[in-house]
């Protein structure tokens, strides 16, 4: 006799119209519960704004009197500095610990009997959370970057519709990521280490800290292929600075496309074998 899940299944062709509006009802809530933190908004723009000055003036060090570091020249360099300060919060690398919290005090049970499936309820929630993020701590170190430094402007019509749609990815992967972290409880219950592994690993190798092509070439195409790092950050600030040629930039699109699928598919796995757990256990 097989196994029954706690969670709905997915929707039908019928319902399909209620399952986006659902899901758009959802987004929305997680828009208005993330606007109510304005001063740590603003706190944490400052913040940002701060550190953007100090990599920028590194980076441009590191470019020296040649102008150019790793093919990147001083302009590049300071737009992925500041656009990379903006979306540090849109994508959320860390700080995301909502569905462990409730598997350790077992509020999850709750989640298990709502009629949308935990992973989707959970990403309209982080995507509203982005939405508002871009308007509150994208913008700012966006506008304030050109003012003291020379920036890179894209010179192809296709960057900009390229870059969106790369960010909407990154985000969607990065909740992806985190989710699976979080899901960790279901058998640790404390997630601490596995948040450090995750915070110190997603740093170094998404290109937070530096671009990932500052790394030796040998290391750089097995980095994008066999990891999902470097389509958190690095892809989508490569491809506003225009790093790579169209066609280069659009397969690291793809592939980003093809990392969140594989790790959406891999939320949903682990969701329903941590259900199953759960009612062994008799949750």
């Amino acid at each position: 006799m097989g196994s029954v899940t706690a969670t709905v299944a997915p929707p039908t062709d019928a319902n399909v119209t209620l399952w986006f509006r659902t899901f758009s009802a959802i987004a929305v809530s997680g828009f208005r519960r993330y606007s109510t933190y304005r001063q740590a908004a603003i706190a944490g723009v400052v913040t940002n704004t701060v550190f953007g000055f100090l990599r920028c003036y590194i980076f441009l060090a590191v470019a020296g009197t040649a102008g150019t570091a790793a093919g990147y020249d001083r302009a590049q360099l300071a737009t992925f500095v500041w656009v990379g300060q903006g979306l540090l919060t849109v994508i959320l690398l860390w700080g995301w610990t909502d569905l462990a919290d409730r598997i350790r005090t077992g509020e999850v049970a709750s989640d298990l009997l709502r009629p949308v499936h935990p992973v989707t309820s959970y990403l309209a929630t982080d995507l509203g959370r982005a939405g508002y993020a871009a308007l509150a701590r994208l913008l700012p170190p966006v506008l304030i970057g050109p003012l003291f430094f020379d920036v890179y402007l894209p010179t192809r019509w296709a960057t900009v519709p390229l870059f969106l749609f790369s960010v909407f990815v990154a985000v969607v992967l990065c909740f992806g990521c985190r989710y699976l972290v979080n899901a960790t409880a279901y058998w640790l219950e404390d997630v601490r280490g596995p948040m450090i592994l995750w915070t110190l690993g997603s740093g170094v190798l998404a290109g937070l800290y530096f671009p990932l092509r500052f790394l030796p070439e040998p290391l750089q195409l097995p980095l994008w292929l066999a990891t999902p790092f470097p389509s958190l950050f690095q892809t989508p600030l490569d491809v506003l600075v225009e790093r790579d040629p169209t066609p280069t930039q659009a397969a690291l699109v793809g592939l980003q496309v093809c990392w969140a699928v594989l790790i959406l598919a891999a939320c949903r796995l682990v969701q329903r074998r941590a259900e199953r757990r759960l009612v062994v256990q008799g949750g």
